[in-house]
């Protein structure tokens, strides 16, 4: 006879820390957030929680991670069902953010993390592989769509990237300064102008 799994799985686990935390960081602040309150609000004990991080730090860095991975998993199979950069973005405006990630739901906690981590200057250099797979998710898909149009970019794919991925921290970091005249759909709305501007259209 099997042995019926009572404890959760590690990956179970960080997902219950992942969505615990980003409840604390947006209630206490990031700063003000300590890891018994984190373990706590995911239903922990303190021990539970150094059994999957050394520290809070640590956590972020595995929150920006998977955030990371579901996001490039996510546009890839957008981009498998969207051929052309019109409708990729059109698939992108209607997308459920519901069911995404904590940090999905919340681009400006997102965006207030990555401040957080940047402060400590070790840290950059993970936080810069991210950026750096960040940049190439939005190059391949550049290449990707173009490639599909049968037309060459209008841009470097790697300096589109760069640009895309600039322009959405952006707005992140404006909407969360004015909220008022930043809409949600700032971003989206600015790859929408900047796809007219350099010529591209559906085909």
């Amino acid at each position: 006879m099997s042995r019926v799994r009572t404890r959760p799985t590690r990956d179970e686990t960080c997902e219950k820390l992942f969505a615990a935390a980003a409840r604390v960081f947006e209630e206490q602040g990031i700063g003000g957030a300590s890891i018994e309150t984190i373990a706590a609000a995911a239903g922990f004990t303190r021990g539970a929680f150094y059994s999957n991080f050394k520290s809070k730090d640590e956590l972020i860095i595995a929150m920006l991670e998977d955030h990371l991975e579901q996001t490039i998993r996510r546009n890839l199979d957008l981009l498998a069902r969207h051929k052309n950069l019109a409708d990729f973005i059109d698939a992108l405006k209607t997308m459920d953010r519901s069911k995404q990630d904590p940090l999905g739901r919340s681009p400006l906690l997102h965006m207030e993390m990555i401040l957080f981590v940047a402060r400590a200057e070790k840290r950059r250099p993970e936080l810069a592989k991210r950026l750096r797979a960040g940049r190439k998710l939005i190059a391949d898909i550049v290449e990707t769509t173009s490639k599909n149009s049968g037309r060459d970019p209008a841009l470097d794919p790697a300096w589109m990237g760069a640009i895309v991925l600039a322009m959405e921290d952006g707005f992140r970091l404006h909407r969360l300064i004015d909220p008022e005249t930043t809409p949600a759909d700032s971003f989206l709305r600015a790859i929408t102008d900047l796809q007219r501007a350099i010529g591209i259209s559906s085909v």
